[in-house]
């Protein structure tokens, strides 16, 4: 099996980075530049992009996964930070919008969860977990929570 088609079989089930491409090409014994050709070829056909990969990982964690996690899986799978930013000054322009619900349904979760019935005034304790409930989850608490204390 030629280096090419072993990532067109690989890429017909889920979304490489170049990254993970190169690793698995190399696991699999082929010579660098039978790699770098395949990607490069991969790549000018529109079969695999970095860019898409991240397009499509920022919208399937929003509201689930903040920025600093999704930008971690991002690292891991070997997709540089420039990119990334990249990606997602462009999507958070684009789903400005969208974000505002995910966000007041996380505000409902927390409300129920920890029993908050203003934002001004939470105790200490409550506020520590509320913090790390929020950070856990990828999320700046201090925007978030100056976010909810603004509004009612």
């Amino acid at each position: 099996m030629s280096c090419i088609n072993y990532f067109l079989n690989l890429l017909s089930r889920k979304d490489y980075s170049a990254y993970q491409l190169r690793r698995k090409g190399q696991e699999k014994g082929f010579s660098e530049s039978e790699i770098t050709e395949a990607i490069n070829d991969l790549q000018s056909q529109g079969y695999q992009s970095d860019t898409r990969l991240v397009e499509s990982m920022i919208s399937s964690s929003q509201g689930k996964y903040g920025k600093s996690v999704i930008k971690r899986k991002c690292r891991e799978k070997g997709i540089s930070a420039d990119i990334f930013e990249q990606i997602w000054l462009e999507q958070i322009e684009e789903d400005d919008s969208e974000l505002i619900e995910p966000l007041a349904e996380l505000k409902a979760k927390v409300i129920r969860k920890y029993k908050i019935e203003d934002f001004k005034n939470i105790d200490p304790k409550t506020k520590n977990k509320l913090f790390n409930y929020l950070q856990y989850r990828g999320f700046n608490p201090f925007e978030v929570l100056a976010n909810w204390q603004d509004k009612k």
